[in-house]
């Protein structure tokens, strides 16, 4: 692995940062593409960065003239980027390594645990249903054309920044003041979260790895928590508890659509992965941060600074209107 040309299309974002330090710590010749923004994820000094715009066919045309053994895609989300990065770096690439999404699994799951089989249909959340027809795409491109295409499907991933609910640090700022917090569903549906040290751990052995190709590989934790588990962490965390109200799902996504659609697309159903698959081709992976240290982390980095710290109005409006109605 030592020594391979990577090119991370994107590299500053929750999951890729980590996986940028971890390129570097393992000897790749890391070279990461972003927009040039400030990011509150500096990425490690030995990268190489170019700035451009994925989505602008001349400017990336220059980064996909050069060679490189994995281009490794955090920044593609429909079929149409897809297509035109992949026909840009047609017989450029050794590997094109296209970051999917647990979500893209069939909602809800017929069965658990979830493995890289489980049928891919998610009728309630558009993102995921652009990410399956991604994989459709790449899927035939390996199939037609033999084109050296790796899936990857991150579950819940977070880093210090991510607060695991919608709204973010809206939920921490209510459990300090003392206000009842929503938890969709009756807080027992089982979830997986995933530290981003953890998930970088799992990805960067199978980058230039000969038996990913054309193969899809989950990466997730084997750490599975009720959501009020995942709540009663956080408020700990913070030096306070949680005053939890449950409210069902479908109920939330009439009161707010936005915050309804990751439930009912994702959140709502239980998610426990196998990492069997992944394992067979890392045999060290390990997931090592239990969300209690994460938790930590989370509330430190909030703590730093006050104006990281924002509610979200209409997330504390909506949480306040079904708060009422539910403890009436």
């Amino acid at each position: 692995m030592t020594g391979l040309r990577v090119l991370f299309l994107g590299g500053t974002g929750i999951i890729s940062s980590a996986c940028s330090w971890r390129a570097v710590e393992a000897g790749l010749d890391l070279t990461v593409v972003n927009r040039g923004k400030t990011s509150t994820r500096p990425l490690p000094p030995e990268a190489r960065v170019l700035t451009a715009d994925v989505d602008d066919a001349s400017a990336f045309a220059a980064v996909a003239g050069q060679d490189f053994d994995v281009v490794v895609d955090w920044l593609a989300f429909t079929p149409e980027q897809v297509r035109a990065r992949t026909e840009a770096l047609r017989g450029r690439v050794g590997q094109y390594v296209f970051i999917s999404s647990a979500s893209a699994y069939q909602t809800p799951p017929a069965r658990l645990p979830i493995t890289e089989s489980t049928p891919l249909r998610n009728p309630f959340w558009q993102y995921s249903r652009n990410k399956i027809a991604c994989e459709d795409l790449l899927t035939a491109l390996y199939r037609d054309e033999g084109y050296p295409v790796t899936i990857v499907r991150p579950s819940h991933t977070y880093d210090r920044t991510l607060v695991p609910f919608d709204g973010g640090w809206t939920i921490v700022e209510r459990m300090r003041r003392g206000q009842p917090v929503v938890v969709h569903g009756d807080g027992t549906s089982l979830w997986t979260l995933t530290h981003h040290r953890d998930f970088a751990r799992g990805l960067v052995p199978l980058l230039g790895h000969p038996r990913t190709l054309g193969e899809a590989f989950q990466i997730t934790s084997d750490d599975v928590l009720t959501w009020d588990q995942i709540a009663n962490a956080l408020a700990a965390a913070a030096g306070t508890s949680a005053q939890i109200v449950h409210v069902p799902s479908d109920a939330i996504a009439a009161v707010h659509p936005a915050w309804g659609a990751g439930l009912l697309g994702d959140k709502t159903h239980s998610a426990v992965f196998d990492n069997t698959k992944l394992r067979r081709v890392v045999p060290d992976f390990v997931a090592t941060i239990p969300f209690e240290s994460g938790a930590r982390e989370i509330v430190s980095w909030y703590d730093e600074d006050a104006a990281r710290r924002r509610v979200d109005p209409s997330i504390d409006e909506a949480m306040n209107t079904l708060i009422a109605r539910y403890t009436s």
